[in-house]
């Protein structure tokens, strides 16, 4: 049960519904993080600002920045962000789902490059708390990215620090689609939905 429930469609500010059309038509649903989130406007607005500039126009291939913010989620233990970044990987960025299902051999798998690798790495780290970031992964990284690209893989793994602790604080219900995506390819290596895979409604009863 989400500790604070998601508006529903008919309860959303009309300065709201704009964002939230976006995000729908983008992910193909519409997302109960940002149905809370909706409760203060401000706060929709911003966020939905910062992550369009985190996704668009960017120099760093969306599928690897998806595969970056999933590494992050699993390494902070958000369940809602590991399966939403899962299906967006795959979905929305167009990234191979046997690439996304192996994620976590990211290390010794030819499906991924060297600089893939050393992207991974710094996410691993920096999901984790404390913060395992060190020197030596911004020298891999300068290996292979310049700085302009290594900022915004800093930004993505920063959006979903915010949005880790969002949605495993309130405990935000996992929708229909990213759970059945996750579930089959996240299963394997040990992905549950617990405690996000609640009905939407049973928050309103």
């Amino acid at each position: 049960m989400s500790r604070i429930a998601p508006l529903s469609p008919e309860e959303l500010p009309e300065e709201t519904r704009a964002a939230l059309a976006f995000a729908q038509e983008t992910m193909g649903f519409t997302a109960n993080d940002t149905l809370t989130m909706a409760r203060w406007p401000e706060l929709l607005g911003a966020m939905e600002q910062l992550v369009a500039t985190i996704y668009g126009n960017s120099e760093v291939d969306l599928k690897l920045k998806r595969l970056v913010a999933l590494v992050t989620s699993s390494a902070a233990g958000c369940r809602y962000c590991e399966a939403h970044t899962a299906h967006g990987a795959a979905r929305q960025s167009g990234a191979d789902a046997e690439k996304v299902a192996a994620v976590w051999d990211y290390a010794s798998s030819p499906l991924f490059s060297d600089a893939e690798r050393a992207a991974l790495d710094l996410a691993l780290a920096a999901g984790q708390s404390p913060n395992a970031a060190t020197d030596a992964h911004f020298a891999a990284m300068r290996a292979h990215f310049s700085e302009r690209q290594i900022v915004e893989i800093v930004a993505m793994i920063s959006l979903f620090g915010f949005l880790n602790r969002w949605n495993t604080t309130l405990a935000t219900e996992l929708e229909d689609a990213p759970l059945s995506f996750a579930r089959e390819s996240l299963g394997r290596s040990g992905w549950e939905a617990d405690p996000h895979a609640l009905a939407v409604n049973a928050s309103r009863t």
